[in-house]
């Protein structure tokens, strides 16, 4: 499975919203230095899908704010 997601770094509070078109909005606490906005994106999107964060990765996007997830769910 493939989601849009649009991130927004430094956010007071962390939180994911889904768009009508199935894309996300997620807010993160972090700032986008040294890959942390993105580890952080991993682990909220890992519990917001039930899946370990082995399974969820970022398909393009890795240093802008309009990235492509890959969540792998053939377990």
């Amino acid at each position: 499975m493939q989601k849009k997601v649009k991130v927004k770094p430094n956010s007071k509070q962390q939180k994911i919203a889904e768009q009508p078109d199935g894309s996300l909005i997620v807010h993160l606490k972090s700032p986008p230095v040294d890959g942390k906005a993105n580890e952080e994106l991993i682990k909220l999107l890992s519990e917001k899908f039930d899946m370990p964060k082995s399974h969820i990765r970022i398909k393009l996007g890795l240093s802008s704010r309009q990235k492509l997830i890959e969540i792998d769910t053939d377990i």
